[in-house]
Parts: structure tokens; sequence; C-alpha cells
């Protein structure tokens, strides 16, 4: 990283979260000249009164699955520590996903803290995944090419989504992406992580950052040890959806994401990891064409192409049992 980086970083990494100026900075990315040449649906979701928005996007390379049973689905929950950014913000980022993927791109619009604090965005991703798996919203989508995907908060939010899936068995998702994922509870000195220290002050996000948004989103102390809230003290991960956990060399998140992927691994699941060198936390959710951005797409595309290889497999092979039997 170049000396004018660092310094910038070393700017925007100052102070904690100040509610209102931390939106107004998120909303910035709003701002989307070309959003008018994107074919994009929106869709509203019940939950118990609340109308939960979702932004459907549509990759343009084609309209509709060749083979007949539903275009592939990536079903996406923003990131922003659970208190900023909105499906507007991800406009450019959802865009670009359903594009460098082929994939119809579902974003969340879930509540935000401290408004709506824990479990209310949770309920809310939980709710829209449930409906997207069981309906396909009227469009078609085949729930065995659902994947979940998001980035930060988000990513922690899809850890959640799962594990509560496994649980509850309303529906069983296949494939997970967690993208630099929020997966533990203390960015205090007293953090078991390495990255919260090293990482914990000059790239962008900071380690008092990081607490700021865990206070803003918990309702009470007991919030910190629900697995829900930190996946990493989940006792039980097996059965999870086929992983890909993409973390940041720069980011104090860095190591519990790392570690999240070595416990899903050892539950017996299938695990891919890869870590993105020199990036900071957050690049993701720029939607700029970086090296980052394009190694990220890079490593999806091969996840999502080997899992979809693995599942035909699967199918073929539990087909033909059926016929000798």
């Amino acid at each position: 990283m170049n000396e004018a980086a660092r310094k910038i970083l070393n700017r925007l990494s100052a102070g904690g979260i100040e509610l209102e100026s931390s939106r107004k900075f998120a909303d910035l990315k709003a701002i989307d000249p070309l959003k008018i040449f994107r074919h994009t649906i929106d869709y509203k979701i019940d939950n118990y009164g609340h109308e939960i928005p979702a932004r459907i996007y549509f990759p343009t390379s084609k309209a509709m699955d060749d083979e007949g049973d539903g275009l592939p689905t990536l079903l996406f929950f923003h990131g922003g520590g659970w208190v900023t950014e909105s499906v507007e913000n991800y406009n450019k980022v959802c865009a670009r996903l359903a594009q460098a993927t082929d994939h119809l791109v579902i974003s969340v619009d879930y509540r935000l803290a401290p408004e709506h604090p824990f479990p209310t965005g949770l309920d809310d991703c939980y709710t829209v995944a449930r409906e997207v798996f069981r309906t396909g919203l009227a469009l078609g989508i085949n729930p065995d090419k659902i994947t979940l995907i998001g980035d930060s908060a988000g990513g922690n939010l899809v850890s959640a989504v799962s594990l509560l899936a496994t649980k509850r068995k309303d529906f069983k998702p296949k494939r997970q992406i967690l993208i630099y994922p929020v997966e533990n509870n203390d960015y205090s000195e007293n953090s078991p992580y390495e990255s919260v220290q090293t990482n914990g002050e000059d790239y962008f996000l900071t380690a008092k950052k990081m607490q700021d948004y865990v206070n803003l989103y918990i309702q009470n102390e007991a919030d910190l040890n629900n697995p829900l809230f930190a996946p990493l003290l989940s006792e039980d991960v097996s059965n999870q959806p086929d992983t890909l956990v993409i973390t940041a060399e720069l980011d104090p998140l860095r190591d519990e994401g790392e570690a999240y992927a070595e416990k899903l691994l050892k539950a017996g699941n299938y695990v891919v990891q890869k870590r993105i060198h020199n990036a900071v936390h957050g690049y993701f959710g720029l939607g700029v064409k970086s090296t980052f951005l394009m190694e990220t797409f890079k490593e999806i595309n091969a996840f999502l192409q080997d899992r979809e290889e693995h599942l035909l497999v699967k199918e073929q092979e539990l087909s033909g049992e059926q016929e000798s039997e």
C-alpha cells in the first residue's frame, strides 16, 4: 500500500461511530448515474405487518435459464455494521454482482439498529430467505440454485440465517458466501484474534468503530453470547451450507472470519477460504472495478461453478441408485 493511500485511510479511521454522520456518508454511495440502465424489480415481503423491501437485479446476458429450471440466484444481505447502508446504497454492488456471476441477485433492505436492535434485522433476513426458498417470488427460482451471500455485517446475517435454518428446518440453503464477515463479539484488547490488534487502528474499520457497531446493535449484554449474534460461539455448526469465506488482509475481522471457516471445516462442512492480500475492510461495498473486487468475483464464480457441478453429480448418482433399485 502506498503512502498516500495510508494517509487517507488513517484520516478515515479516526474517531468512533456517530450515527447520523455515518448514515449520511453511506448515502453518498446511492448516487448512481447508471441506475436507469439496469433491469430491476422492487418487491416487498410481509413480516407480521412490516413490509420488507427487496430489490431484484437481473443479469443482462440472459433473461432466463436456458435449461428451464430457474435462474441461479444470490440472496444478498448488505453490510454496514447493522446500523447503516441500504438497498439503494448497494445498487452498484448488486448490479455488478449480477453481471459478473450471471445470477439473479435479490438484495434485502432489512431494518437497522439502533431503532430496530438484534434480532430484528436477522428476523427480516430469515423471513425473506424463507419466502424465496418456498415460493421463488413467482419468478420460478429453483431453491437448489439459491446461494446466500453478504459482506461484513451482512456476512454475519448469512451465517446466522444458515444456523437458524438448520435448527428450524424451514428451508435448506446449499451454499453461502461470507465476505469479511463479523463472527465474534469482542473488539477490545481482550480479543483473542491478532488482526483486531494489528489492523484495529489505521485501516478504515477500526476496533473502536467495530465495538460501537456492536453496542448499537445489541439490546443487552446477554446478546453478546447469543450464537445468532456471534456465530463463532455456536456449539454445533454441522450440516451448514457449502461455504466460501473471503477475508481481507488488512481487516480487524480477518482472523475471526478465518476461524469460522476452520470451525465449519472441522464440523465436516465443505469450505473454501480465501484471503485477499493488501485489501482493507469494505472494498466489496464500494462497487468499483478494483483488482480486489475482480479477484473476489473470480473466487465467487469458481466456487459457484464447482458446487453446481458437485450437486449435479450428486443428483445423477442418486438417480442412478433409484433406477438400480
